[in-house]
């Protein structure tokens, strides 16, 4: 599943083709997502895209006369492509622009979303959302608080997007190996000053992956067809059995939170 770097990676990849460009029609071919993509998204036609914003794992497309809230799903892609090149399996979306050019959106399994959000209102996907891991509002001193007295590992308390946005399960588990935390520890059992160097390495670790374009694992590439390299810098993820590259010893899974979770049990406690 992309997560907020493959995000935060196509958004920069999209926006110099989209921005102060006007969309010329959004054509649906298959209106059955995660959610019915409804008719308004229609409303932004012959609008110009004003900016390109993220927010958490949603990809923000405004005009004047509304904002269309995109979300990859678990094998959603974009690509920006001429707008007559032809349709292939799965190609669910375009948005067609008066340049020619479009952004395609191809997702086979259909978990993604494309949604319309009217000016002057709220949409309720977005609510309730924590912090931008990468802004000021984030830091160690909001973990510290909102652990206090959970008795859930941490690693699903670092995953809850009412703690914090984007911390999706690959950047989970690598912020956690590099801070010498043990995924399974109950959250309040932290320390502050661990808590520190946790939130450093969240912020670490996810703008490391955006600055090496995502992680390509399955099913993400770049607008650009290019994949991701972070996974030739991964730690712990996905490593089972290997050794561990800082002591040797073997890479250990469990299913945390449905969820697969490496670590190395002895640099991590």
């Amino acid at each position: 599943m992309p997560e907020l770097p493959e995000v935060e990676v196509s958004r920069l990849g999209v926006s110099p083709f989209l921005l102060n460009n006007t969309i010329k029609n959004v054509v649906v071919r298959e209106r059955r997502m995660r959610w019915p993509i409804p008719d308004e998204v229609s409303l932004v036609e012959g609008e110009t895209v004003t900016s390109v914003t993220r927010r958490a794992k949603y990809l923000l497309i405004h005009t004047r006369a509304g904002t269309l809230v995109l979300h990859l799903g678990m094998s959603g892609k974009l690509r920006v492509i001429d707008a007559n090149t032809p349709v292939v399996k799965h190609d669910h979306v375009d948005i067609v622009l008066t340049t020619g050019k479009c952004l395609r959106l191809n997702d086979p399994r259909r978990f993604g979303a494309v949604l319309f959000q009217a000016p002057n209102t709220s949409l309720a996907l977005l609510d309730n959302l924590g912090p931008e891991p990468l802004t000021g509002d984030f830091d160690h001193k909001r973990l510290f608080t909102l652990s206090r007295n959970r008795k859930g590992p941490v690693k699903n308390f670092i995953m809850d997007n009412a703690i914090v946005v984007g911390v999706g399960n690959i950047y989970a588990n690598e912020a956690l190996f590099l801070s010498g935390i043990d995924p399974r520890r109950a959250a309040g059992n932290i320390s502050e000053a661990r808590y520190k160097k946790l939130a450093d390495n969240i912020k670490h670790v996810l703008a490391k992956a955006i600055e090496r374009g995502g992680t390509t694992l399955k099913d993400f590439a770049q607008t650009d067809g290019k994949p991701g390299y972070f996974a030739q810098h991964l730690n712990v993820y996905g490593r089972k059995g290997e050794p561990c590259e800082v002591c040797g010893n073997a890479i250990q899974s469990k299913v945390i939170g449905q969820r697969n979770t490496f670590f190395c049990v002895h640099c991590q406690r």
